[in-house]
């Protein structure tokens, strides 16, 4: 698989931890001297990859943006599980997942996937057409997550959603105006949990493939929240009925 460039402290380092020997070479910003990088460079030592030093401007070349932190690594992709009845089927107990219906902003998918990781889903899985993929800013803003949760995409979302409710999982979709709260969900079964886009929702087949619709309850003067937030929201309540 081609490599691919994964820039930021948290998501370097952790892929460097985690999978090493995927990494080809770190190129690090060779005016950086402060402990953080002192840090990095010692776990890319003791992991054997190879480090460059390059200046800020052939960094921003190499990923499209100067927020990179002055580190940059070159790696092959890693997948985490090849598809999601392999995953599906290493669960033990009632399986937790976070699907994403269009999200398309690399923010969002990375913050999602940082939530999922933190409150211990098994993965995320999102389509493939009409949603963003796992690119280097959204692996930045996952802050690791990225190198430890599985993100499944997959072609035909719908149909992947009735796969899950043959396997005993129950598909809960998020909705402004679903009768029923969060809080009145039974998420201590298998549970798949529906986020729509950014600005339309759910799509009108991904919503009529739900088993039901839940809402978050909002007190105060906005209707709505972000994505990742609603996704942390609902992740938790599901994480704390299960304690």
């Amino acid at each position: 698989m081609k490599s691919k460039f994964t820039f930021g402290f948290h998501a370097v380092t952790s892929r460097i931890r985690f999978e090493a020997s995927s990494v080809d070479e770190l190129y690090i910003d060779a005016e950086r001297h402060d402990r953080r990088m002192s840090d990095l460079l010692q776990v890319a030592k003791a992991a054997g990859v190879r480090v460059i030093h390059a200046d800020d401007q052939r960094l921003s070349a190499m990923v499209g943006t100067r927020r990179h932190q002055g580190v940059v690594i070159k790696a092959a992709p890693v997948s985490l599980a090849r598809t999601l009845d392999e995953l599906l089927d290493a669960v033990e107990g009632p399986p937790l997942l976070l699907v994403l219906d269009g999200i398309t902003d690399p923010h969002n998918l990375g913050a999602c996937l940082r939530v999922a990781d933190g409150a211990g889903a098994h993965a995320v899985i999102a389509p493939k057409d009409r949603a963003v993929g796992l690119n280097a800013t959204a692996a930045k803003v996952a802050s690791g997550a990225a190198e430890t949760m599985p993100y499944i995409t997959v072609t035909n979302l719908a149909r992947t959603l009735r796969e899950l409710k043959e396997r005993d999982i129950y598909v809960v979709g998020t909705s402004d105006d679903a009768e029923k709260t969060i809080y009145q969900a039974d998420m201590k079964i298998g549970t798949a949990l529906v986020m729509g886009s950014e600005g339309e929702g759910m799509r009108r087949l991904t919503r009529e493939t739900c088993d039901y619709l839940v809402n978050i309850p909002m007190m105060g003067s906005v209707e709505s929240l972000n994505v990742s937030v609603a996704s942390g929201v609902c992740l938790y309540e599901a994480r704390r009925q299960r304690l």
